[in-house]
């Protein structure tokens, strides 16, 4: 008795993984930023802030915050079956910033996350994008009962090039992170000659 053909096994889906930075002074929202939007529970590293950090982190305009990130955030987002986009968060102290250059390994691209409460401290993210050239947009947090300003009025504070798009964002909404996020990728494809499609 004859066998019947067997099926070829379908062939293995080959999956991409991008990588992308979010970086930014402390409290500024990193890590509730890659919250809003990662699909599995993210991986923190917050740890109970104590007296030791008492003069060395300032809380002026984050006296709520009782957890800081001592080493990274981590996020997953699945794009599509082929793609998926993994968000990498910085520690926000300065005390930590020797980690900084190795979750930036492999990133393609970066967001310098903004409270305009604190400008000053928006400088170290937006220096350390730009001397390791990986392309980035700048994400103002607007924090509730901060004032707002113009788009242009942040860009010139900040110095940043006309090129890098700005642009408010809530770090505890998802729609509004996805904005930020579909900005990086518009801003990539860009600087790569890429055209995207309407």
């Amino acid at each position: 008795m004859a066998s019947a053909p067997s099926e070829a096994p379908p062939a293995p889906i080959e999956v991409s993984a991008v990588k992308f930075v979010v970086a930014g002074g402390f409290g500024v929202g990193k890590t509730t930023f890659i919250g809003a939007v990662s699909e599995v529970r993210p991986l923190t590293t917050e740890a109970a802030m104590t007296a030791v950090s008492d003069g060395v982190d300032d809380t002026t305009h984050v006296s709520a915050k009782t957890t800081t990130t001592v080493a990274l955030d981590f996020g997953r987002i699945s794009i599509d079956p082929t793609l998926i986009l993994y968000l990498f968060g910085t520690p926000g102290q300065e005390r930590f910033g020797f980690m900084w250059d190795d979750l930036a390994v492999g990133a393609i691209g970066g967001i310098a996350l903004v409270d305009t409460r604190r400008i000053d401290d928006s400088f170290v993210a937006i220096d350390w994008f730009e001397a390791r050239k990986v392309p980035f947009v700048v994400g103002v947090n607007t924090f509730d009962g901060a004032e707002r300003f113009a788009i242009e009025e942040i860009r010139e504070a900040l110095g940043v090039a006309p090129e890098i798009p700005v642009l408010p964002c809530d770090a505890r909404s998802k729609a509004e992170v996805k904005d930020v996020l579909v900005a990086l990728v518009g801003h990539l494809a860009a600087g790569s000659g890429v055209t995207l499609d309407a």
